[in-house]
């Protein structure tokens, strides 16, 4: 009897477990990201947060909020600190300051491509490891491809076509503008369509890609081809820490594995989309301006200010500019590009 009443009660319990295991609620992680949901970028996203739900065999469910509907632009990041959002992705640009040593890799060093800017990036923070992602889970970084000079009102062959137009930029791009001869003026992207479309700016600093991606092509007229100084932006995709810690080491791992995996796909996307974003703007009939070589290297010239700007500033703060630029600089001499 008592040998019966054992098994009986050993099944009973192993029953019971597997059924509290099978029924266990999943984790439930919220995800801000503020490009539209159209965007390639935004359903990259959307598909790393289903390879996650997937790799964690159902432990780990992402809630996807696109096109700022969680938070805003530049406050993606401070939302997920705060636990607005479990995640986000956003610019680092877009809180200007709050990230003096990863935004470094923004400077206008003649990015040649996505791939190259989000390698970059990538091999940027693992070298330096910034205190100020200290308060976050990075999960990955990304960066875009050149960023070019788009303007609805004129061609712009040289510095001074530059001369009292207004160009939306944030950033060093705003630095860019203001070193070649135009007037910046502050603005997240969900805000360029409109501003351009009424006239508010006579153009904007953005990759090929968001011809497309964002609509641009619609609403401005000439593209210049200023690669030799071409500056990319670069994108975080970070989770609030305290989340990431309560989860098991099997999601962790699983996370990290998905999102190591997401760096060649944004990286390629990127590309991808700037030559669509290329073909698009031609559809709408606009005209691609190339710099003739004597300018390029004029264009070249103008910018380096900038790139020396932002070692004295940092060491005004106490960061170590010169090692931040020069760590870049290797990256992408390491990558062709000098």
């Amino acid at each position: 009897m008592k040998r019966f009443f054992g098994a009986w009660a050993a099944s009973i319990l192993l029953t019971g477990l597997g059924a509290g295991l099978a029924g266990a609620a999943p984790v439930t992680l919220t995800y801000s990201n503020f490009f539209p949901p159209t965007h390639i970028q935004s359903k990259l996203a959307e598909q790393w947060c289903k390879e996650v739900e997937k790799r964690t065999n159902g432990e780990v469910v992402v809630q996807y909020f696109p096109g700022q509907t969680l938070t805003k632009a530049d406050q993606v990041y401070d939302g997920v600190v705060s636990g607005i959002s479990d995640i986000g992705l956003a610019l680092f640009a877009y809180t200007r300051g709050r990230f003096p040593v990863m935004e470094v890799v923004d400077l206008p060093l003649g990015y040649p491509n996505g791939v190259v800017a989000t390698e970059v990036v990538n091999e940027v923070y693992r070298e330096l490891q910034p205190k100020e992602l200290d308060d976050v889970k990075v999960l990955y970084l990304h960066a875009h491809g050149p960023g070019l000079v788009h303007s609805r009102v004129r061609p712009i062959r040289t510095m001074d076509d530059m001369k009292g137009l207004k160009f939306r930029a944030t950033g060093f791009a705003a630095k860019i503008v203001s070193a070649l001869g135009g007037t910046p003026v502050a603005m997240p992207m969900p805000e360029t369509y409109p501003s351009l479309q009424k006239g508010v700016v006579d153009g904007s600093l953005y990759p090929m890609e968001s011809n497309k991606g964002w609509k641009l092509g619609e609403v401005t007229k000439f593209m210049t081809e200023n690669f030799s100084m071409a500056y990319t932006s670069s994108f975080f995709v970070v989770m609030n820490k305290q989340k990431w810690e309560r989860l098991s080491p099997a999601a962790q791992k699983a996370i990290d594995e998905v999102s190591a995996e997401w760096v060649a796909k944004t990286a390629a996307a990127w590309d991808e989309s700037d030559q669509e974003g290329r073909a698009y703007f031609l559809e709408q009939k606009n005209e691609i301006i190339p710099l003739s070589p004597e300018e390029a290297a004029r264009w070249k010239q103008a910018v380096q200010p900038i790139i020396d700007g932002y070692v004295t500033e940092a060491q005004a703060k106490g960061i170590d500019g010169k090692r931040a630029l020069e760590a870049t600089q290797a990256a992408l001499a390491r990558h062709g590009v000098k």
